[in-house]
């Protein structure tokens, strides 16, 4: 009877541990992830402003040596990020294969210009800089029309600074969410231990014997919730990396370093506050109030 006993106080001990360890990883892996993101606020703005293809369309006039000259001037630009020519059959290639017919074959002759597509470094991407920049080269003569798309250029520019206030905002709350999330699963947890706190305060024990393993066990519980919830972050960064190599989320190892460490401290002093006000407060309570 007494073993059958015990194997049940065991298999409600783990399950204990495992509810707490599950939710301290689980928030804590929500709140890496938000940490990520905020930190690489500036680095997705900047992937999405140098997207913005600015279309230098050339006269048929044009010469390969103007072309060739006005190419390397722009590649040599300090507002460049590439320079790249397209030929009109090029583009017609492109535009056939985006439409899924010949259009060439309809009208007879290629209508479409010859181009170079320059893309600017994210610095130099604002509506009134990317417009200084279009009027300065479309002043040669060889070149016909500079275009880009300026309504999505004013959205972005007008967003940037909206989503990166959203998402600190959303990062300050979710980690107030995390902090009470932690804290319920963990005062759950000494919650079914009270009676045993308040017998060992009757017969002697001082307030931190009785706090010190209760703060060690749930010390660890939310290491390994930590260790389980970087495993997960790894592996998110793992994943987005090699699908979308170009946002260059590996490579600033100090960044990821801080994220890193910062989860797993958060998961040892949320754990630690957490145990130390609940186990207090069931010390505080009196014997009647337990029942409670």
């Amino acid at each position: 009877m007494s073993k059958s006993f015990e194997r049940y106080q065991r298999r409600k001990l783990i399950s204990s541990y495992f509810s707490v360890i599950l939710s301290i990883a689980l928030v804590l892996f929500l709140l890496g992830v938000l940490g990520l993101l905020l930190l690489n606020t500036k680095k997705l703005a900047d992937h999405f402003k140098e997207e913005i293809t600015l279309s230098v369309f050339l006269k048929d006039t044009a010469k390969e040596v103007e072309i060739s000259q006005l190419q390397k001037s722009l590649v040599m630009a300090d507002y460049t990020k590439s320079a790249v020519f397209v030929s009109k059959d090029e583009a017609a290639e492109q535009h056939s294969a985006d439409i899924g017919e010949d259009f060439l074959e309809f009208l007879g002759y290629n209508p479409l210009k010859n181009s170079i597509d320059v893309n600017l470094k994210a610095d130099f991407v604002s509506t009134i800089q990317v417009d200084s920049i279009a009027q300065a080269i479309a002043g040669e003569t060889f070149v016909e029309e500079v275009s880009y798309d300026k309504p999505t250029l004013d959205l972005l520019t007008k967003n940037v600074k909206r989503i990166g206030l959203i998402i600190l905002i959303a990062s300050a709350l979710f980690t107030l969410i995390a902090v009470l999330l932690i804290n319920s699963s963990i005062r759950l947890s000494i919650y079914s231990k009270r009676f045993i706190i308040k017998t060992m305060q009757m017969v002697g024990a001082t307030k931190s014997f009785i706090r010190k393993p209760f703060i060690w066990t749930n010390i660890k519980l939310g290491m390994i919730g930590a260790v389980l919830a970087l495993i997960g972050i790894a592996g998110l960064l793992l994943y987005l990396n090699q699908n979308f190599p170009q946002l260059g989320l590996l490579q600033d190892t100090l960044q990821l370093g801080l994220v890193f460490a910062g989860v797993f401290l958060a998961g040892i002093l949320i754990s630690l506050a957490s145990t130390y006000f609940a186990t207090q407060r069931f010390l505080n309570l009196r014997t009647d109030d337990l029942y409670y």
